[in-house]
């Protein structure tokens, strides 16, 4: 199979660069590098089947010279932060609106077998019944939410428009290996990078917010079942672990596995913040997949990693 990987050199690009490139596929890994790192997908240039190109989903042409005769499009580049979308609103938009209107205009041209395209939860803002199954109103209070909404029906119009075979993945909370942990990174991996350094972790608020993380590799088993799957799924199909927990707890639980004695710090709250996150994953389960990791499992795995991280060289912990 020959894959193109839009944002490959990003956090869950890099895994799902990784699991396809040592399997045989042929992978095309997309990336401008606004959040990927070359870090993440280095060991792999060593592979004849992997190609990094080094271009960004709002070049059109490029799609046009790059999907020309790939099987399927795992669409995950995009602008992810919510804050750096409340800074930069514009960025935000062209690039999560129309660089998947691009990826899925040039897709339609060249009649591409799949595509995957990367949602998120943070469509749906704080839940208003939960668990949040796929029904759940789209409410997102800021733009990386707003963004990501405009992209999710885009991808419906193209589907019922075109007859594309359009997956829209909503993964709730990701962490794990290779997250950036800096700047606009992700909670988890912040919160492990600053207590293991003897810094506490910061919170918005009060820490009563709650949220649904699932970990990496079941992402992984998510994207690759929805690869291959026969048929096809036109509304879009919730990843999570439907498990649900504060972040002041959250934070705690870290500085415990971390063997810390600090104490978090408290900090204003964020504008637009979601205050609660929780997956109703029962349409995945009818598909075949669960979640395989608790968050204690993740965070022991994670916390283990971050003190035994090799930058060159990365597989699965067994």
């Amino acid at each position: 199979m020959k894959l193109l990987i839009t944002g490959g050199a990003g956090f869950v690009g890099s895994h799902l660069c990784d699991t396809y490139t040592k399997r045989g596929d042929t992978v095309l890994c997309l990336d401008n590098f606004l959040n990927g790192n070359l870090t993440n997908i280095r060991h792999l240039l060593k592979y004849r089947n992997f190609k990094l190109i080094n271009g960004d989903i709002k070049n059109f042409d490029l799609l046009e010279k790059l999907m020309r005769d790939v099987d399927a499009v795992i669409h995950l580049a995009a602008q992810i932060h919510v804050d750096r979308s409340i800074i930069e609103p514009k960025l935000t938009y062209e690039t999560n609106v129309l660089g998947t209107q691009n990826v899925l205009e040039v897709a339609r041209m060249y009649d591409v077998g799949k595509v995957l395209h990367a949602s998120t939860s943070e469509v749906y803002g704080s839940a208003q019944y939960s668990p949040m199954d796929e029904a759940h109103p789209l409410n997102a209070p800021h733009p990386y939410g707003a963004s990501k909404i405009a992209a999710d029906r885009m991808c419906y119009a193209y589907i019922n428009t075109y007859g594309m075979n359009i997956i829209v993945v909503r993964p709730f909370n990701i962490y794990g290996p290779h997250q950036k942990d800096s700047g606009y990174g992700g909670a988890i991996s912040i919160f492990i990078r600053r207590v293991l350094n003897g810094n506490p972790p910061i919170i918005y608020g009060d820490g009563s917010q709650t949220r649904d993380y699932t970990y990496i590799y079941d992402i992984v088993r998510a994207y690759d079942l929805l690869l291959n799957y026969e048929g096809m799924l036109a509304e879009p199909i919730n990843f999570g672990t439907g498990t649900e927990i504060k972040i002041v707890d959250l934070a705690n639980t870290i500085i415990d596995l971390c063997g810390k004695e600090i104490e978090p710090v408290h900090v204003d709250p964020r504008p637009g913040e979601v205050q609660r996150l929780i997956a109703d994953i029962s349409k995945a389960r009818k598909l075949g997949w669960k979640p395989e990791y608790s968050i204690s499992r993740g965070l022991e795995e994670l916390v283990d990693w971050y003190r035994n991280y090799r930058s060159e060289e990365w597989t699965k912990p067994r």
